[in-house]
């Protein structure tokens, strides 16, 4: 599913050379839910948005289901992220003047990938726990369906792929165990997914746990 080689992501600062990624080895087979634990700046994030597409690396491989991302027009990899990956971000970032229906149906609005938009969109809020739901603005949900609206978003497209960035950090411990199970379910589904945190208590959920500091990425010690 994914096969990651000799990864490197170099930063100028002040004319000093950082290196968050320092030559990385990585592979995730189809089905696994990985959970990559760090401190807050060990370039999680960094790596998250290489194997999406979103950031080139400085140097090294990443291939997505045998297609090689750094050889793919931006057209090309646009359509690859489309297909396959689906985000959830830290901040849910959804669109205030839009329901949750809408926010859901937005991206494949966009790209026409999903002909039966609404019906399938509705069927995804109640998967997540939302059902009556879907005509509510986001001003009007808690934190904790913001998330959910957020993953039934990410699923939206069928993506084989789930890429989460910290997607529990601002909610109680209530919420972010009910949002960790969820994922939990979506992955014995069928769905892949590789999820970046600072929460080592996040561990059991994962079928795999692996840790990043200084530049490295390594199996972690539970």
């Amino acid at each position: 599913m994914i096969d990651v080689s000799g990864l490197v992501k170099i930063f100028l600062e002040g004319g000093r050379e950082i290196r968050p990624l320092d030559g990385i080895d990585f592979t995730c087979e189809r089905g696994e839910f990985i959970l990559i634990v760090g401190r807050s700046g060990s370039g999680k994030t960094t790596f998250l948005n290489i194997l999406g597409g979103l950031t080139q690396p400085s140097s090294g491989r990443v291939k997505i289901d045998g297609n090689e991302i750094g050889k793919l027009s931006d057209a090309e990899c646009s359509a690859l992220r489309f297909r396959t990956i689906g985000f959830v971000f830290q901040f849910p970032g959804l669109l205030a003047p839009l329901t949750a229906l809408e926010n859901v149906t937005l991206s494949s609005s966009i790209t026409g990938v999903t002909p039966e938009d609404p019906a399938y969109a509705r069927t995804l809020l109640e998967r997540v726990g939302l059902p009556g739901k879907a005509d509510t603005l986001p001003a009007h949900l808690s934190g904790g369906e913001l998330k959910r609206v957020a993953i039934a978003r990410a699923l939206v497209n069928r993506p084989s792929l789930i890429l989460a960035d910290e997607p529990t950090a601002d909610l109680d411990i209530e919420t972010e165990r009910e949002v960790m199970a969820l994922f939990r379910e979506i992955n014995r589904s069928g769905t892949t997914i590789v999820m970046v945190t600072h929460n080592t208590e996040l561990a059991p959920f994962a079928s795999r746990v692996m840790k990043m500091e200084n530049g490295n990425l390594t199996e972690y010690e539970r």
